[in-house]
């Protein structure tokens, strides 16, 4: 349980990085910081399936519902798919398979959670149609960001007035894999190969961020529409949580949601 003497959540807390300022959209990039979590858990992490204490990450939702008050947020069991759900009330009861939500129903958030796959939330300002994807390598390699595109549109939205922000996740500076897998992305992913560099033998590493930003453009985003959002979640363990960072032990999971107020 967490400690009786917590101190008040802060007015502004510091977790949080966001990518734009539109009118009545809640976004934002969360990090590990400003809550009361311990061990791999320190401190703010919100999943409440990887193993950290149920007290404590209720009071963590609790300083994160006085920041970000009167919205519901919708959570998927994500699986390191390609599946995208449209989103017209939450389930927080059950949380449903998938790695992607979009929703054009405002009051609620649209929350997937990381430590190294790349959040993307995405928005059409004017259509107010929003979307939040979890890809890790395997939903990126399944084309993960042209369905979340295609579900957008299906709400109305148009790829070349949508938004995309992708945040904290692990860059090409620590994301080392089989070269084979590399090699996979080349052939499937049209222009990724230029995002991959040679490592040790049999050993590449890949730029995830980079390749969704090509796979975004292909599917009609404006290439200055597409911003990275804070740094390598290995090479800044400290502020964000990271499964390479810990060794690929159990750690926290930091949340990246977005929605429009009602």
């Amino acid at each position: 349980m967490p400690p009786s003497n917590i101190p008040p959540a802060p007015a502004a807390p510091p977790f949080a990085l966001t990518a734009w300022e539109i009118p009545g959209l809640v976004h934002g990039f969360c990090g590990r910081a400003g809550g009361v979590g311990t061990g791999p858990f320190a401190t703010f992490n919100l999943a409440n399936w990887v193993g950290d204490d149920a007290g404590t990450v209720a009071e963590n939702w609790r300083r994160w519902d006085a920041r970000y008050p009167n919205l519901r947020v919708a959570r998927l069991a994500q699986v390191h798919g390609k599946r995208v759900r449209q989103i017209d009330f939450t389930h927080d009861e059950k949380r449903r398979e998938g790695d992607g939500m979009v929703t054009a129903t405002p009051g609620i958030a649209l929350g997937v959670f990381t430590a190294d796959c790349v959040p993307i939330l995405m928005v059409d300002a004017e259509r107010r149609v929003a979307g939040a994807l979890h890809a890790g390598w395997r939903g990126t390699l399944a084309g993960i960001a042209g369905e979340g595109i295609r579900a957008m549109v299906a709400l109305g939205a148009r790829p070349s007035a949508i938004r995309a922000a992708l945040g904290p996740s692990i860059g090409i500076c620590c994301f080392e894999v089989d070269a084979g897998l590399a090699e996979e992305f080349a052939t499937e992913v049209p222009g990724a190969r230029k995002h991959s560099r040679t490592g040790k033998p049999g050993k590449a590493y890949l730029n995830l961020r980079a390749i969704i930003h090509v796979q975004l453009e292909h599917e009609g985003l404006e290439a200055t529409s597409i911003v990275k959002v804070g740094p390598c979640t290995r090479c800044a363990n400290d502020l964000y949580f990271s499964r390479r960072g810990a060794g690929g032990a159990t750690s926290g999971l930091q949340m990246s949601f977005i929605g429009f107020a009602d």
